[in-house]
């Protein structure tokens, strides 16, 4: 007959959904939820072992207690002791039975409850990909939104519920991260966070002040400011005079200031100084960028974009709309307002009931899988450090809430849905963004879609399904602009002109989320069945 233990760990295995193993979790944080109840089960199973170890040793205290008393009686005079023939009895009873008893009781393992539950569970525990992804969250988050290190470690961030703060080791791991990204610009201000924490004061048991000083001297000499190096790498020494790698360093610096000071005698240098020059020359900045608009991406994401000309503000216009009279929506109008004239961004509000956001949520968060982006090259689906967040699809014959949705943007855009793609749902993770990219597909890419057969993305509606505290806007990088996410509104543009061409302008980013839980779906509408909706014209750019 099979053990009862393994028959639990047998059944505890089958109703653990199989979705919850290992996906990513720092792309997602309504699954990362799942690991707070997780933690939970933990610490209640760790409370039920400590119980189980006072009880034992409870146990094991009275009878300590007793013996002593009895024995310090006995001892004072043995042979009158056990001239009591109970008393010489009970001498033999307890050390042939009742002291194996109690060896027995020491060594009982009272774990076995929660070495269990912690084996199980272990599985399913976030690994150091996730670690680094949301250490590297948080370094794009301190970039974006011109964030110093203590505020982030202070927790001092706009809208918080729940403020928390990073200890000195926080620091510490923080800066070897990008360390090991050979990212010295962030190493550095991670670990004088670090160090500055452990001079106020701070006690730490698991880092020192050597090891900081060790990477930051690094950091600091990899930047070019060898002066600062030199100065950090002295203070090291004096803290622990043997340290081999740090008196190796001083040595290597003072030759670099040895042949500074001689180029400086002798303005004829060779090109090996002139090298050496340059390399301690080097200015601090953030590591080398592949995103040629960052600086304007990251302005939109602070709300410091470009403002709109009083003169194109007046014509913006909040309306009712009914669809270009659609029946369904003649006696019920939806409130519609203009956010932004060039490319025509509108935003519809109230357009999306809580109850049907729950019922989105419900369907999709058991299919959330990492969000992925078609390589321009292969084709292929592949996941990209630019795009965090978890992303799944639903279809309108699975849900009467979903068909419904999908209904309801057929009416009010006038468009054909039935080519279009399923209905993407989408949560971010930690610091979760999407960076500048395009929904419709570029000349470059004429195979983009071409496994659907319906023809390019002619336009994009997006649903907010929540509120964010901070960050999280929509922005186009092309034009300035800067939607915020509202929950129960949905925002719509056409990424193609009438004629077919691409809109450029279209080029837009999902802000990272600095503090909140980001959740919108989304639908992209296809050409095929637009024929007689949206006619095409003669002009390239009407």
């Amino acid at each position: 007959m099979m053990p009862t233990k393994l028959w639990c760990l047998l059944i505890l295995c089958v109703l653990l959904p199989s979705s919850y193993g290992h996906t990513d979790f720092f792309t997602s944080i309504g699954h990362m939820t799942d690991l707070i109840n997780t933690e939970k089960d933990l610490v209640t199973s760790l409370k039920d072992y400590i119980r189980a170890e006072e009880s034992k040793l409870e146990q094991i205290k009275k009878w300590a207690e007793k013996l002593d008393k009895l024995t310090d009686t006995a001892t004072k005079d043995p042979e009158g002791f056990l001239g009591h023939p109970v008393n010489a009895f009970k001498l033999m009873k307890r050390l042939n039975t009742e002291w194996s008893e109690l060896e027995n009781l020491v060594l009982k393992d009272m774990s076995d409850g929660f070495i269990s539950n912690m084996t199980i569970q272990r599985q399913y525990f976030p690994n150091d990909e996730d670690q680094t992804g949301a250490a590297k969250a948080l370094l794009r988050l301190q970039d974006t939104y011109n964030l110093d290190t203590d505020t982030i470690s202070r927790g001092n961030l706009p809208g918080v519920k729940h403020k928390t703060f990073l200890t000195a080791e926080d620091c510490f791991e923080l800066g070897k991260i990008a360390y090991t990204e050979a990212d010295y610009y962030h190493t550095e201000l991670w670990m004088e966070q670090a160090l500055k924490q452990l001079d106020d004061g701070e006690v730490s048991s698991s880092i020192n002040k050597v090891s900081i000083l060790d990477y930051l001297s690094y950091a600091v000499y990899q930047q070019g400011d060898l002066d600062k190096a030199v100065m950090l790498t002295k203070r090291l020494l004096e803290l622990e005079p043997d340290h081999q790698r740090a008196n190796g360093n001083m040595k290597y610096f003072e030759y670099i200031i040895s042949k500074e000071k001689e180029k400086e005698a002798n303005k004829s240098v060779v090109q090996s100084d002139e090298e050496t020059a340059a390399m301690v020359k080097t200015q601090k900045k953030r590591p080398k960028d592949y995103l040629p608009e960052r600086h304007k991406y990251e302005m939109l994401c602070r709300g410091e974009g470009l403002k709109m000309t009083p003169r194109r503000q007046k014509k913006l216009f909040c309306r009712y709309s009914d669809g270009n009279r659609n029946p369904r929506y003649i006696l019920g109008p939806v409130k519609q307002e203009d956010e932004w004239d060039r490319p025509r961004i509108v935003r519809f509000l109230e357009i999306i009931s809580d109850d049907e956001i729950e019922t989105v949520k419900e369907l999709a968060k058991p299919r959330l899988r990492r969000a992925t982006i078609s390589n321009p090259i292969t084709g292929v689906l592949e996941t990209a450090h630019y795009r965090i967040s978890k992303s799944a699809w639903l279809s309108g014959y699975e849900h009467p809430v979903i068909a419904r949705i999908n209904t309801r943007i057929q009416d009010l855009t006038g468009l054909d849905v039935s080519t279009a793609e399923e209905l993407q749902v989408a949560n971010y993770g930690v610091g979760g963004q999407y960076e500048p990219h395009f929904d419709f597909g570029r000349k470059d890419e004429p195979d983009a879609f071409k496994e659907l057969g319906t023809g390019n993305r002619i336009a994009t509606w997006l649903f907010y399904m929540s509120d964010v505290a901070a960050g999280g806007a929509t922005v186009f990088p092309e034009v300035g602009a800067s939607v915020w996410p509202q929950k129960g509104t949905a925002v719509f543009w056409y990424n193609l002109f009438p004629s077919g061409e691409g809109d450029y302008s279209t080029r837009h980013a999902a802000c990272p989320v600095l503090v909140g839980n980001k959740w919108v779906s989304n639908k992209w509408i296809h050409e095929r069945g637009q024929e007689f909706r949206r006619p095409c014209t003669l002009s390239e750019l009407d």
